[in-house]
């Protein structure tokens, strides 16, 4: 796509190109310019932006729980950890049905 920019007005992105580039209003974007060439970089929003209070304490309470682990692995192959799945699973008690 190919506009004219003029003197008396700012230069604007068209709709087009910012829906395909994924940018909303309200998005930042930053501008870097080298050897003539305008690069337009959307500023991500930061994961706290994201969710309220209640959300990110639920959040934070399951990624808690998930490094106190249990953790198993790492594996060496696949082969390893499907192994290790299959002998777990066995050690399980049957549910009554």
């Amino acid at each position: 796509m190919t506009i004219t920019v003029r003197s008396k007005t700012d230069l604007v992105v068209p709709a087009s190109v910012r829906r395909r580039a994924g940018i909303k209003s309200g998005d930042q974007v930053e501008f870097q310019v080298s050897g003539g060439v305008i690069n337009i970089i959307p500023k991500l929003r930061a994961a706290d932006d994201e969710y309220t209070p209640e959300q990110r304490r639920a959040i934070d309470a399951r990624l808690g729980a998930a490094r106190r682990g249990p953790y198993y692995g790492p594996f060496e192959t696949a082969d390893d950890a499907v192994k290790f799945m299959r002998n777990q699973v066995k050690k399980r008690k049957p549910t009554e049905k």
